[in-house]
């Protein structure tokens, strides 16, 4: 990996963490008009399954998957599954706003098991840096927390577990290419989301996805456009600066809701805002400090 890579992979994390941003507020509308989070997510990865062959086949990809690998892609399709799905499902029950600030754990997950993950050293500048993030993203969606329905909370916050163990194992899984990582990562996510949709009563027919065209339509165009940027930006930079980065997504929901929603943002929330940049800033200089100080090693695209 070379540093041009790694800055590279944060501006990948960043133009990613736009497009969840955008999505998440599309996921409300379209939950209003009646599309359940697991019907989205199943329909949405058929459409990556088709688009991804196509790339494959256009730019003459392969799709074949490292063997040693396949553990961590069968983990890595699971993992987003349930991120998909639980997060999705959870602006059901409660507002956005709620289900992002609990969604936002991860990166203190991610921080805190990194030690045993990553072997990444805990210090303080690290915590500090993750506190300020955290402190950002409350200010921002600043949410009330009474009279709350607890399944919405337990979706979101089974979300945000399942998002530490996609971020610690796409980062370990750099020998598959990224086409054939997101093709297989999809047809592992596509038995689990119809499952999920069975159990819970939620398959539906594609004429759901006529309740909220344009909705649904921005819900899963920002999926589809993130989750390759994001996979794109995991095999350049660790899990945590990721975390850190994807900080960004609840400050961009909370624009796009005052845009598209007419939400006023509120001075609090504008300072949360700039908090959560400061820290990213933070995390991007000590990460070039820790690059400079380590030998680099080389990584698959």
């Amino acid at each position: 990996m070379t540093r041009t890579s790694h800055a590279t992979g944060l501006l990948f994390a960043i133009g990613s963490a736009a497009c969840y941003g955008f999505n998440i507020v599309f996921a409300r509308m379209a939950s209003f008009a009646g599309a359940s989070g697991s019907a989205i997510v199943v329909y949405r990865v058929l459409l990556m399954l088709a688009l991804v062959a196509i790339a494959a086949l256009v730019m003459r990809h392969s799709l074949a998957m490292v063997r040693e690998e396949r553990g961590k892609m069968l983990l890595l399709g699971i993992s987003t599954a349930f991120v998909g799905i639980c997060y999705l499902s959870s602006v059901a029950f409660i507002p956005v706003t709620v289900a992002v600030v609990v969604f936002y754990t991860f990166p203190i997950l991610i921080v805190l098991a990194s030690p045993f993950v990553e072997k990444t050293p805990l210090t303080p500048a690290l915590i500090g840096v993750v506190l300020v993030a955290t402190l950002g993203v409350g200010l921002v969606v600043g949410p009330a927390f009474s009279g709350l329905d607890w399944r919405g909370l337990a979706l979101a916050f089974a979300a945000s577990v399942a998002t530490a163990i996609q971020f610690f194992t796409a980062a370990r899984c750099n020998k598959t290419g990224v086409v054939a990582k997101v093709f297989w990562i999809h047809l592992i996510v596509l038995p689990t989301s119809v499952l999920i949709s069975l159990v819970t009563g939620q398959l539906a027919s594609p004429a759901i996805l006529a309740l909220a065209p344009f909705a649904i339509a921005m819900t899963i165009g920002g999926y589809l456009i993130g989750f390759v940027l994001q996979f794109l930006a995991l095999g350049r930079i660790s899990a945590v600066a990721a975390g850190i980065i994807y900080c960004t997504e609840p400050v961009i929901a909370a624009a796009s809701s005052a845009l598209i929603l007419d939400e006023a943002l509120s001075l609090p929330q504008i300072a949360g805002g700039a908090l959560v940049l400061a820290a990213i800033i933070a995390n991007v200089l000590l990460e070039q400090r820790r690059l400079k100080d380590a030998p680099l090693v080389p990584i698959a695209d």
